[in-house]
């Protein structure tokens, strides 16, 4: 009822009036109130051809306004109209003046409209139809906010690692970068090891990448169920071990890496070597990141080639491969382009109030190749053009903040798909 009155959804068949007949025309419907009060305020109301300037409260039934003592408290002395579904009682302010009630004309679509919206499974969009039909000029408006929104968001996690890591920016842009390796489903244990690997204990020995492997493997807790007679994973095991007591490092607690069902080149043992092999030689990401001009100057930062036991082998203790890829494949480069080099770049822009990298990060997304994945591709379906990052980031957003929150009230989509049915006519 807040949302058909916020937004004037009810039917205009019929002229608004007051349970005792008289016309009522709504001018301002008032600002929605997120606290303690009455539902909205400041509302503008023509009642019986007299202007009214005040609050308006919303019920169920009008004997709600008794059951929440509304009739004694004197945050209610304002309200100048009690809009109800049931008008079972006369209702009064605290200094006993009447309330005129208005009984609120809805579509009895509505709500089961609303119903079937925000209990749709993920991969479905009941919306599609709406979404087909909506001008595109309104989709690519949607579009564009939602992307700005998803930015600001991911810049709001950096300035919290910022905040946990004292400013250090290089820090939080490893941090981010293990997180991003992880693609999705291994990503928040990749952020635990960065987060119990400092940074500067991996940059005292930065000239030894074999050093680093084993300390990023040894804290991941993987060497623990590793095969000790590989030269290499023993190798690692004696390195870690001395590294281990010099350091007073600890292995991550219970760590849950996923595998199952996971093709053999994404296995975590070989973004830790992907990791461990961007560390190699010194870690200076930030700097490289604000010096990206292109996306093949994003690329060039995450195409480091794995040599050694990593040119045959897919993880620890694994048997030998002829043909092993050596470093990230065209997709995963691009989703580290978008998750680190953009994030970051936009970030440092937005913390730091400098707006040529926030531009210049929006600018990459435009340049990169849309995703191609499963929170992308209903909407595609739907008609929605998908042509850049920027576009596909959008659509990420839509679908993890809105369609899988069930935010449908708060999505420009969701509310036209609502407001056509509400506005078809009918009454509660």
């Amino acid at each position: 009822m807040q949302y058909v009155w916020q937004h004037r959804l009810w039917p205009h068949t019929r002229p608004l009036c007051t349970v005792d007949g008289r016309p009522v025309r709504v001018i301002n419907p008032g600002t929605l109130n997120p606290d303690a009060g009455p539902d909205f305020f400041n509302a503008q109301i023509s009642i019986g051809g007299h202007l009214w300037a005040g609050d308006v409260e919303i019920h169920v039934k009008a004997s709600d306004w008794y059951r929440h003592g509304h009739h004694t408290d004197d945050a209610y002395r304002g309200v100048i109209l009690h809009v109800v579904d049931c008008d079972d009682a006369p209702v009064y302010r605290p200094d006993g003046s009447v309330i005129d009630q208005l009984r609120l004309p809805c579509n009895g679509e509505f709500r089961s409209t609303y119903d079937a919206l925000v209990a749709s499974s993920a991969s479905g969009l009941p919306c599609t139809d709406t979404i087909r039909a909506m001008d595109r000029l309104h989709i690519t408006d949607w579009t564009q906010t939602l992307a700005y929104e998803r930015l600001y968001e991911r810049a709001d996690r950096v300035s919290e690692l910022l905040q946990r890591l004292n400013g250090d920016w290089e820090s939080a842009c490893y941090i981010t970068l293990a997180r991003a390796l992880g693609f999705g489903i291994n990503g928040d244990c990749f952020e635990r090891l960065a987060a119990a690997t400092p940074l500067n204990i991996l940059g005292h020995h930065a000239d030894d990448p074999h050093i680093i492997e084993a300390i990023l493997f040894g804290q991941s807790g993987l060497l623990e169920g590793a095969t000790p007679t590989d030269p290499y994973v023993s190798s690692l095991q004696r390195e870690y071990s001395f590294m281990a007591h010099k350091f007073g490092l600890r292995p991550m607690a219970a760590p849950l890496w996923k595998m199952a069902r996971m093709r053999p080149p994404n296995f975590p043992h070989r973004r830790i070597a992907i990791l461990a092999a961007i560390l190699a030689g010194g870690f200076r990401m930030l700097s490289r990141v604000l010096a990206v001009d292109s996306p093949e100057d994003a690329r060039a930062l995450f195409t480091p080639v794995l040599t050694g036991y990593w040119e045959h082998h897919y993880h620890l203790s694994d048997h030998y491969h002829d043909s092993v890829p050596q470093g990230l494949g065209h997709t995963a480069v691009n989703a580290l382009c978008i998750n680190v080099a953009a994030v970051l770049k936009f970030a440092y822009g937005y913390l730091t109030g400098t707006d040529r990298h926030c531009v210049a990060a929006v600018d990459l997304l435009t340049s990169l190749p849309a995703e191609s994945n499963r929170l992308v591709h209903p909407f595609t379906t739907a008609g929605v053009a998908c042509p850049d990052a920027f576009t596909s980031q959008a659509l990420i957003q839509l679908h993890r903040a809105y369609c899988e929150a069930h935010k449908c009230l708060y999505c420009r989509i969701g509310h036209r798909h609502l407001a056509a049915n509400s506005l078809r006519g009918g009454s509660i």
